[in-house]
């Protein structure tokens, strides 16, 4: 509910009027270093938000997987596997939902297996520098 009551005074500040277009992150490989919601209460954060945060539009899935070379990534799979839990509890087609994942060192298998998003900043920019104090490197 916080974040709903941030959104609507940022939305509101702007005059804005379509809602902001999120994705839900979930932790696809269960590393503490990794944030966002299980795999398993995907489905509840959805609903959450697309029932009681009228500024946001949850557009689908997002994750930042394990870092895994393998032909068939296991976080990769369990997106797939999340994102048809998700749809099948909306009612809704698994491809209706987005799903962001792969960076620039995985991207391809990403593709391959479903992603309909990609990140790949460091491939174009390089690697960000890391702020010596710790602090966001914004």
């Amino acid at each position: 509910d916080a974040l709903n009551k941030a959104v609507a005074g940022a939305v509101a500040s702007k005059r804005r009027k379509e809602p902001l277009h999120v994705f839900v992150q979930v932790n696809s490989s269960g590393e503490e270093s990794k944030h966002g919601v299980l795999p398993e209460d995907a489905l509840d954060l959805v609903r959450h938000i697309r029932g009681k945060c009228p500024h946001l539009r949850c557009d689908g899935l997002m994750t930042i997987g394990a870092l895994d070379y393998s032909p068939n990534p296991v976080c990769f799979d369990r997106m797939i596997t999340c994102r048809a839990s998700v749809a099948e509890g909306l009612g809704v087609a698994p491809e209706s939902l987005e799903l962001s994942m792969g960076m620039s060192a995985d991207f391809e298998n990403a593709i391959r297996i479903g992603s309909t998003s990609v990140r790949v900043g460091s491939t174009i920019f390089g690697a960000r520098n890391k702020p010596a104090n710790g602090g966001s490197a914004a």
